[in-house]
């Protein structure tokens, strides 16, 4: 007999260490068909967040589910070596233990160091994932920076440059002062701040002035003007203004006409800059006219190449400023901190009479996300992709649909970054990483092999110095789908697994990872690497508010599941994916343990009722028209069940499997089968009893890819009594193979029936506050089909909708309210059980109440301004909320009208 309760705490690390050891996880060799997919590999400083388990979740279900269809399943684990937050965790453990900073290490001290780390906390999310029960081939796990990886790397690095698709240019990047390295623009989180406006007067160079409008009419018409020999340029950067080397005006502003080509002179340095026209030059904003720093913005650096500007580097590395491009900076500002020399040039501005505004703002600033000091764009040497000429297959294999998003919308986002993507800097200032395999010779020449020999080779007697820099982390997981399985070599995991067969991930990283493997995978396998991308939704809290440390609203997976195991986790993922924004509580996870729990409980009852596997025992055979229903209802969610998974429908196979575990098997078959249990129909019993078992059975099988560990569970306990089965672990069953013809429409038709009569009754009974009376019930007129119906479901229908008897008339009784169920006409008979006055009174209120909701959202939804403003989510919780309080006020009318019928 099973235990009172299933208890995850004891059981998950047991079924998943037998998991392990099954060897399960593991592709099958006999298989014909093969499914693959690649775990997105987490930071290997990473823990599991709330993300993580959605999207593992959801990988797991495929695997799982595919791997009972028969089919070798390969998920391949991993993590990645997140270059600068892994640097970033050590070099905090070196300063909080008084040791050496990195840079006095030494590079190869530092790098060792970074190894232990590894070998010693760098496994925390991959044991975490067990705890969820990610049915990974851990056997094939990898590591973005392991031999065989790091190899790949260098020869994509190698094969790229020499395609001219891999060059070292001077362009601008997001720089970390802090860290000294080039980001993505992944890792820069952009952060509304208090800032201000400064607005600078620039003298016009050769005694040139102009005449500034500085009065309008009503209709903008300039009315009044002032002769000016300056032009007014306005920054939130004042200290960029030391490499400002032009200003731009817009070419159809008639304030400035005639002063593009003429120059001004830059205060503090005395530079000579000219202005020039460009389109970039806003005339509704400030005074229309922008000073042009190349080296340190990335709009100006487009109005630089442009307009033919020297691009001048006023700032170091660590962002202090230095005079290194141009002598004209003065000494006084050389080394100074960026934001100190933001108040000391804000200062002398000020002494010398060319501060002509400041204007406070609320403005947009970015910050490394890892080191939180603000970004700057910098102009450096880095390397870079040609990321255009690799983008166009990219984009035809999804045009042609060789690789398809579900949902479909999301392949606006991959067109649009694709069709509009920039080179893509791919050099990082870092130590830990796939360093650069470059050398360089004494006068700058480089040489690019995969090996420090080979370009020694090139380089003949030329003393060599490699590259300081590494790769972008990105560059690496590029190559992920088929460096893991052994490329460059054919292997035959190679062979056998790519392309994979579908990519879970999120939409976040579309461009910066989704479309780098499909450039990567198609130019050197010449296939996009896998046949489909599912995008999985964003983990919010049960407002709809990002979850954050800051405001209190995180769930930890980890406490969940030891509070109520990984299984409600999962089977909470699954239900609530098919929205962008999943609202998440712990109450509703806790809700779905008790799911579990029913399940767990219809098991035991059925145990209790000695329902147990019977040796031969066929459902094909059976003649119970209950047994003909169930054997239908099991055979369509199985449909259901599979048709959603294969689609990457998790929340509507999720749906299924609750309606047919809660409502179908235990609710209604489990309840019409107690009387057989408790009659005396012995054929009627064994038949019934076989069939709950084989029901059970199938049961657990639908489940097991959302609710692993349960359904194991019960699994073996089940497989104690009975009949033996021919299938060992639940994880290596067959996925259930149910023919059509397991569906009997009479059996459909009769079952339907009674369910529809008693759901009716009950409905009716909580409207009119009668739920725990028993009134009669009486069928009005009915045909011959319904009479036989009530002839063999009499005692069914007394027990289930609690009546105190049912009759058949051919008009409805005095004091009876009537309504509509099972294709006829039926009656209740509450007179004397309703207080018709208070219950009137009653309803009356609760309609009051409804109404008043129905204005408030009508209201809300005929304002154009809330429509067209808020967000959609929230338009269609208006929306739904409308919808459920215009049913309810039907609901309630229609009660009013029957308690008419009582007087």
């Amino acid at each position: 007999m099973l235990e009172k309760n299933f208890d995850p705490k004891s059981a998950e690390p047991r079924l998943y260490a037998q998991w392990e050891e099954s060897g399960l996880f593991a592709p099958r060799d006999d298989a014909s068909e093969t499914y693959s997919l690649v775990i997105p590999p987490p930071n290997v400083t990473g823990s599991l967040h709330i993300g993580h388990a959605l999207n593992n979740t959801l990988q797991d279900v495929l695997a799982r589910y595919h791997r009972m269809r028969g089919k070798a399943v390969l998920w391949l684990p991993g993590t990645d070596h997140a270059g600068i937050a892994t640097q970033m965790v050590v070099e905090r453990q070196l300063a909080a233990a008084g040791n050496v900073g990195r840079r006095d290490m030494g590079r190869d001290a530092f790098v060792e160091t970074v190894w232990k780390w590894k070998a010693e906390s760098g496994g925390t999310i991959v044991r975490q994932l067990r705890r969820l029960g990610a049915s990974c081939d851990w056997s094939r796990e990898r590591f973005t920076l392991d031999e065989g990886l790091s190899a790949a790397v260098r020869k994509v690095f190698v094969q790229l440059h020499r395609e001219g698709l891999i060059y070292r240019d001077k362009r601008l990047v997001n720089w970390d002062p802090h860290f000294q390295t080039a980001i993505s623009d992944l890792e820069v989180e952009q952060k509304e701040v208090d800032g201000a406006y400064w607005h600078f007067a620039y003298p016009l160079a050769d005694g040139v002035t102009y005449e500034h409008p500085i009065a309008f009419d009503e209709d903008g018409k300039a009315t009044e003007w002032e002769t000016r020999d300056f032009i007014v340029v306005a920054t939130t950067r004042p200290e960029t203004m030391l490499g400002d080397t032009g200003v731009a005006v817009h070419p159809d502003d008639r304030r400035y006409a005639g002063l593009a080509g003429k120059s001004v002179i830059l205060p503090i340095t005395g530079r000579r800059i000219p202005i020039v026209a460009d389109d970039y030059a806003d005339p509704t904003k400030g005074s229309g006219a922008v000073k042009i720093t190349p080296a340190h913005d990335f709009n100006d650096f487009g109005v630089g190449k442009r307009a033919g500007l020297a691009a001048l580097n006023v700032m170091d590395g660590f962002g202090r400023i230095t005079a290194a491009d141009t002598s004209d900076v003065p000494a006084e500002y050389e080394g100074m901190e960026r934001f100190a020399a933001r108040k000391a040039i804000v200062a002398r501005a000020e002494e010398e009479g060319w501060l002509k505004q400041v204007e406070k703002t609320r403005h947009v600033v970015p910050h490394g996300d890892r080191s939180g000091v603000v970004i700057e764009p910098w102009l450096t040497d880095q390397w870079y992709v040609d990321a255009k000429v690799l983008a166009q297959p990219a984009l035809k294999a999804v045009e042609d649909g060789d690789t398809v998003f579900e949902p479909k919308s999301y392949e606006k986002i991959y067109f649009e970054w694709l069709r509009n993507i920039e080179p893509w800097c791919i050099s990082r200032q870092l130590w830990w990483g796939h360093r650069i395999p470059a050398w360089y010779g004494p006068s700058g020449e480089i040489f690019v092999a995969e090996t420090e020999a080979e370009a020694r080779a090139q380089a003949g007697d030329l003393p060599l110095t490699q590259d300081e820099d590494v790769l972008d982390t990105w560059f690496s997981s590029a190559l992920w789908p088929f460096s893991t399985m052994g490329w460059p070599d054919e292997t035959s995991d190679l062979k056998r697994f790519y392309p994979t067969s579908d990519l879970v991930t999120a939409a976040d990283i579309i461009f910066f990872w989704v479309a780098r493997m499909m450039m990567m995978g198609l130019h050197f396998t010449g296939e996009a690497p896998f046949k489909r991308v599912i995008i999985n939704g964003l983990v919010r809290d049960e407002k709809g508010q990002k979850m954050s440390k800051s405001k209190g609203n995180v769930i930890d997976p980890l406490e969940i599941v030891d509070e109520v195991g990984a299984d409600a986790l999962r089977f909470t993922m699954a239900i609530l994916s098919g929205t962008r924004d999943i609202k998440l509580s712990k109450q509703r996870i806790e809700g779905y343990r008790n799911f579990g729990t029913k399940l767990w409980n219809a098991a035991r009852f059925s145990q209790m009722n000695d329902c147990a596997r019977v040796a031969g025992f066929d459902p094909a055979g059976v003649t119970s028209t209950l047994n003909l229903w169930i054997r239908g209802e099991v055979t369509k969610a199985e449909r259901q069940v599979s048709a959603a998974l294969e689609a990457g429908r998790f929340d509507e196979a999720a749906h299924v499997l609750y309606r047919f575990v809660w409502n179908v098997f235990c609710d209604w078959y489990l309840e019409l089968a107690k009387p057989v249990f408790q009659g005396a129909d012995e054929t009627a019993k064994a038949e019934t009893r076989a069939m709950t078992a084989w029901t059970l059975d199938q049961t657990i099988k639908l489940l097991a890819p959302v609710m692993p560990f349960i359904t194991e569970e019960l699994w073996a306990e089940l497989g104690k009594t009975g009949a033996p089965r021919d299938e060992g672990m639940l994880l290596g069953a067959a996925w259930p193979d149910l023919p059509e013809s397991f569906v009997d429409a009479g059996a459909e038709a009769e079952i339907g029936w009674l369910i529809e009569v008693v759901e009716a009754i009950r409905a009716l009974k909580g409207e009119m506050g009668v739920a725990t009376t028993k009134p009669p019930l009486t069928f009005i007129a009915p045909d011959a089909a319904t009479v036989d119906r009530v002839k063999r479901h009499r005692s069914l229908l007394t027990g289930l909708a609690r009546v105190s008897g049912v009759e058949i008339a051919d008009q409805p009784p005095a004091g009876a309210v009537s309504f509509v169920a099972g294709g006829g006409a039926a009656a209740l008979t509450l007179a004397g059980l309703v207080d018709v006055a208070a219950e009137r009174a009653r309803l009356d209120k609760e309609v009051k109440a409804i109404e008043a909701d129905v204005a408030v959202f009508s209201k809300k939804l005929d304002n154009p301004n809330f429509v067209g403003r808020a967000a959609p989510d929230v338009v269609q919780e208006q929306r739904d909320k409308l919808a459920a309080a215009e049913a309810d006020r039907a609901r309630l009318e229609a009660a009013r009208e029957r308690l008419a019928a009582l007087g």
